[in-house]
């Protein structure tokens, strides 16, 4: 006899996505935190999965905590997808074992990873609906002229950051 979800996979139903997935992600990466830093001490394997089983639970507990992550989960298997065709793309001009990525490059793909994070935790907690309120809404001024104040701030950073000294 088979299982029947309405039509769905048991890998679509709310019990597996909406629980058992997002518990087994915060407790094995809260569990891994805490082994690889050793705060409850060396050696406490028991000690660090009680710890990841409470803090795991309690987050099952919170809905619209495990609904931010279960959108966010894709969001990061996407752009690891996407990261991995431009890697291949970009490796198959190079010999084999000589594919270096320059220091730049990186941190442009540091930023524009952290820039898509942000852009992406803000989309699913509702917090895009706000700043842009903000733009729209009855207080653009403050909002425009707060934006412009922080792009000058940045602007003049990048400019002292990369005028380096020059030699004579």
């Amino acid at each position: 006899m088979a299982f029947n979800y309405g039509g769905a996979t048991i890998l679509q139903s709310p019990l597996f996505v909406e629980l058992i997935l997002p518990f087994l992600l915060v407790f094995t990466l809260v569990f891994a935190v805490l082994q690889k830093s050793k705060i409850l001490g060396d050696g406490k394997r028991q000690l660090d999965a009680i710890v990841s089983l409470v803090v795991g639970l309690i987050f099952v507990s919170f809905a619209w905590a495990v609904g931010l992550v279960v959108q966010l989960i894709p969001f990061l298997a996407v752009a690891l997808t996407v990261g991995l065709v431009f890697l291949l793309m970009w490796g198959m001009f190079y010999e084999p074992g000589t594919f270096k990525i320059h220091e730049r490059v990186k941190m442009t793909v540091g930023i524009i990873a952290v820039i898509a994070v942000v852009i992406a935790v803000l989309v699913f907690s509702g917090g895009w609906n706000y700043i842009r309120d903000l733009f729209v809404g009855g207080n653009s001024a403050i909002a425009t002229n707060v934006t412009l104040i922080l792009i000058v701030i940045i602007a003049v950073g990048i400019v002292i950051g990369f005028g380096g000294k020059k030699s004579s």
